[in-house]
């Protein structure tokens, strides 16, 4: 059975496999967060995209050869509760946007505005700037030389529509404008979604809802 991103929290991990990249989805905490680790086929560097929760399970799927990097999407706790942890028994470099970094309790090492890159190997992301779920999210988009391009998008986009922005119209519009500005506008339909919580989806899939999202306000 092939890639599917239904995961849950104490079960089985899943991993998609790209010609240059491995993706490994695994769920962790109290609030299913999902985080990710990617590896560089070319020379096994890996990356983790939110060290939310369950260090001993995040450095299980990390495996021997250790880490490089370690992304956070955005400032909220959930998503950093294992980075201390797994940044002691790691070594690796802290990424973090840079309008939330002051709000997580370990230092950037590297701060991120929009466009700017992070490497992993021979593999190349892209952040993406997203205000509205918090001042400094980030979406990393990841552009397979080989094929779709793929987007891990934190709070700011999950199936059915954008994260919570707390009832404020002013941080809906943002969310929304930045999403549709950066994501659904410049990249394919067959763009691979990868959230903070929950399954997967595509542009595809949720381009056809942009409008009735604006309409309904969340």
């Amino acid at each position: 059975m092939g890639y599917t991103g239904e995961v849950s929290v104490g079960g089985t991990p899943d991993v998609h496999e790209l010609p240059d990249l491995i993706i490994t989805k695994v769920a962790v905490g109290a609030m299913d967060n999902n985080a990710y680790v990617l590896r560089c086929r070319a020379t096994d560097e890996q990356l983790l995209i939110d060290a939310a929760a369950e260090p001993a399970t995040l450095l299980e799927v990390v495996g021997g050869d250790g880490l490089v990097a370690v992304v956070t999407t955005h400032r909220h706790g959930d998503h950093w509760q294992a980075l201390r942890a797994v940044v002691d028994a790691t070594g690796a470099r802290t990424h973090a946007g840079r309008d939330d970094a002051e709000g997580i309790p370990v230092a950037t090492d590297v701060p991120l505005g929009d466009g700017d890159t992070v490497q992993v190997g021979r593999v190349r992301l892209t952040a993406r700037h997203l205000v509205g779920h918090t001042p400094g999210s980030i979406a990393l988009v990841y552009d397979d030389p080989h094929g779709h391009p793929h987007v891990f998008t934190g709070d700011c986009l999950f199936p059915g529509g954008v994260g919570n922005t707390g009832g404020d119209p002013a941080a809906f519009a943002a969310l929304l404008g930045g999403v549709t500005t950066k994501l659904f506008d410049v990249l394919p339909d067959e763009t691979w979604v990868y959230p903070g919580h929950g399954n997967d989806t595509t542009l595809g899939a949720e381009r056809p809802h942009l409008a009735e999202w604006r309409e309904r306000g969340w």
